[in-house]
């Protein structure tokens, strides 16, 4: 019998299966397991959102949508990002998809040949790896630990000058998960000016772009609109993981050709979630701006209480994610940290290594969960950490 295994295409076999959802399913064997682990927000999706999702269905909003969205939904898009963020585009620049993880596996896949080099600044969220590799491209990891967890030009320029015009997608994801750090628009002017004219994709993954708390958003697209496209979605400002929407925008010619693509992965997004998408867009900011308060107030507990507890802790500017350095006198093997922390003290909290170069010994911690949740799993850690100091390997 063949063994089909072995006939995959070539970059499957790189991909390797998220530790983070692997880990998060191992801690679910603790019924009371405080978990610091997915990035999900814990608050329901506001009721006008899912009475507009209700009425598309009620009003027979069944049948298959454009292809690129709705017109209504991309519409609002439109909207939102003018009026939030000074960026504008027409309607017809924008494709309304399967959350921000269609997106990516869209631009990558209609972007990449094989060769072709991807850079990204690490830490950062694993899935852009994977993505890159399924394609056959080189992925270049610009360790940041030691600039402040931020790209600079410097670092920017060396890729350009080693790569050449190989490098085809440099990846910017701000407010950063892990770290939570945020760019500053003249920041990101001085790295666009590095790339600019040249045969170089940005992409913008800015899904947590309404969870700024210490400063104006700032866009890469701003400093470089033509070689620009852009993410973000409903799932974290909202609290709408499962309705799965996305959104991409980038200048029309960019667009019609990320359209090709995108109809033959997934046709169209489900109308009714559509119309519930719309509905956050156009009326949600209200509710954005609370979710935002409730996150403040979590993160400033939490900085405090992991800073005292003797964590070295990068104070983050937006996201909902706290990236803290293990003490010293404890296991300083990442992956191995949070599984005793796991199993003794029944806390989940993801290790720095899964999000690549530069996670070395540091913690993710989420906090999309309740402030009650996180002073138990806070109290928790505080104990392990006294138990368990100075046995440092």
């Amino acid at each position: 019998m063949v063994d089909l295994t072995k006939h995959f295409k070539q970059g499957v076999a790189e991909v390797k299966s998220s530790a983070i959802l692997n880990f998060a399913k191992y801690t679910s064997q603790y019924p009371d397991i405080v978990k610091f682990t997915v990035g999900e927000p814990d608050f329901n999706t506001p009721d006008h959102i899912k009475t507009a999702a209700i009425k598309g269905i009620v009003d027979n909003h069944s049948h298959y949508a454009l292809s690129k969205g709705t017109p209504g939904l991309r519409k609002a898009v439109a909207d939102f990002l003018a009026r939030h963020y000074d960026m504008h585009y027409e309607p017809s620049e924008i494709i309304a998809t399967n959350g921000a993880t269609e997106a990516i596996y869209t631009v990558m896949s209609a972007i990449i040949n094989p060769g072709d080099v991807m850079v990204l600044p690490t830490p950062i969220f694993p899935l852009y790896i994977a993505d890159a590799a399924l394609e056959k491209a080189e992925v270049v990891q610009i360790d940041t630990s030691q600039t402040s967890f931020k790209l600079t030009p410097d670092q920017l320029q060396a890729a350009v000058d080693e790569y050449g015009d190989r490098l085809r997608i440099l990846v910017m994801n701000y407010p950063t998960n892990p770290t939570g750090v945020m760019y500053s628009q003249e920041e990101l002017d001085a790295l666009a000016a590095v790339i600019k004219d040249r045969p170089t994709f940005v992409l913008c993954d800015e899904i947590y772009s309404e969870l700024n708390y210490e400063q104006e958003h700032a866009s890469m697209a701003k400093s470089l609109r033509s070689q620009a496209i852009v993410l973000n979605g409903v799932s974290k400002s909202w609290a709408m993981t499962g309705y799965r929407i996305g959104i991409m925008a980038a200048p029309q010619e960019i667009t019609d050709q990320l359209a090709k693509v995108h109809q033959f992965i997934t046709t169209t997004e489900p109308t009714p979630m559509q119309d519930a998408a719309e509905e956050a867009f156009k009326n949600g900011d209200r509710d954005a701006r609370e979710m935002k308060a409730a996150f403040k107030e979590r993160r400033d507990y939490l900085y405090q209480a992991l800073t005292e507890t003797g964590f070295e802790v990068v104070k983050p500017q937006g996201a909902f994610y706290i990236w803290a350095k293990i003490p010293a006198g404890l296991n300083q093997k990442d992956t191995e940290f949070v599984y005793e922390l796991a199993d003794q003290a029944h806390v989940g909290v993801c290790a720095g290594s899964w999000f690549a170069k530069g996670g070395q010994g540091w913690l993710r911690f989420s906090y999309a969960t309740a402030l009650d949740e996180i002073k138990e799993g806070v109290s928790r850690i505080k104990k392990f950490v006294e138990e368990n100091k100075n046995d440092g390997k």
